[in-house]
């Protein structure tokens, strides 16, 4: 009978840490919906050399914070297209491509971990 309680309670103990790790991730997740527009807005500001000075180090701050909660920035131009963490806004067909590949990142993605919280979009040019 001992035995049976301490392996429920095991069982009780990994379940709840399993849900801790699960509630801690969906309150990153909510917090980096909430920034999505003001990152996208610095993103710009730095495409376009606007971010510069002090502005230019508290983007960095915010980018060392968000890597400290395993918020992972993705999309880049050469990249090869996958619809799983891609949104294709735009194609263009060219003959002379052997694979469909991400010419224009309009907007990079964010995931934690293996988990999109939201896809890149992106141009695209590949074969007919």
């Amino acid at each position: 009978a001992l035995q049976r309680e301490r392996a429920s309670f095991t069982n009780y103990r990994n379940r709840s840490l399993r849900d801790q790790e699960a509630a801690r991730t969906r309150g990153i997740e909510d917090v980096l919906t909430a920034l999505l527009p003001v990152l996208d807005d610095i993103d710009r500001a730095r495409q376009h050399g606007e971010l510069t000075g002090p502005f230019a180090a508290i983007s960095d701050k915010l980018d060392a914070s968000l890597e400290k909660f395993g918020i992972e920035r993705y999309g880049a131009v050469g990249d090869e297209f996958d619809p799983t963490v891609h949104e294709a806004l735009m194609h263009q067909p060219d003959p002379e491509a052997t694979a469909t590949t991400v010419n224009l990142v309009i907007e990079p993605g964010y995931r934690i971990g293996d988990r999109v919280v939201r896809a890149a979009r992106v141009s695209v040019v590949g074969p007919e």
